[in-house]
């Protein structure tokens, strides 16, 4: 029971200090790389690369109030994995995400991204998306996102830097894009990806 208990906290002690990784910044050309297929979702590294995420995005989001989510290449690790922490919802990890349905109806959103937290700017996305993926035990699973939480741009951002896209390259106006400071007095009270009044058919 001794040695249970003790193996029990060595494992508490080691996720513990799980280190926290350096989020590659705009312009490091490993962000603009495609990433690689997870071949084992159940692999002992996968775990640990998602662990590696949760532990960055928690801290980016203690010091910075930004970060809803992450994804392994902003960490320098060119695998098809997003990782996602909402606000009172469990960590949700993504491996092999893939867009397979997108709606015609379009949003305009507000963007920020921890790669380049010092500017916002307004970005084109699909109101709904329909994402199949691969949970830590290999499972294949699909799900429907809309305007919910914000989720399905949410999810949009996070599968293309897979894909070496960045929100920037998305952006609508370049007229729209602004400092952090001006986005933090003028449109974040709306909600950090404040949705435009107008919406785009396509």
């Amino acid at each position: 029971m001794q040695r249970d208990f003790l193996g029990r906290w060595l494992t508490t002690l080691t996720v513990s200090f799980m280190p926290i990784r350096p989020v590659l910044q705009l312009g490091n050309p490993v962000l603009r790389k495609k990433s690689v297929k997870v071949e084992d979702p159940t692999a002992r590294e996968t775990r640990d690369l998602i662990q590696n995420l949760a532990d960055t995005l928690s801290h980016w989001r203690s010091v910075t109030g930004y970060g809803r989510a992450i994804a392994a290449p902003q960490i320098g690790e060119l695998q098809r994995i997003i990782f996602l922490k909402l606000p009172r919802a469990e960590p949700w990890p993504l491996i092999n995400p893939e867009i397979i349905e997108s709606s015609q109806e379009k949003i305009v959103v507000w963007d920020a991204c921890l790669s380049f937290l010092s500017i916002a700017m307004q970005v084109e996305r699909h109101r709904q998306v329909t994402v199949r993926y691969q949970n830590l035990s290999g499972e294949t699973l699909q799900f429907e996102a809309g305007d919910e939480h914000n989720v399905s741009e949410l999810l949009q951002h996070e599968i293309d830097h897979l894909d070496g896209i960045l929100a920037i390259d998305r952006v609508v106006d370049v007229k729209s894009i602004c400092t952090r400071e001006e986005f933090e007095k003028r449109y974040r009270d709306a909600s950090p990806y404040a949705v435009a009044p107008a919406t785009i058919k396509s």
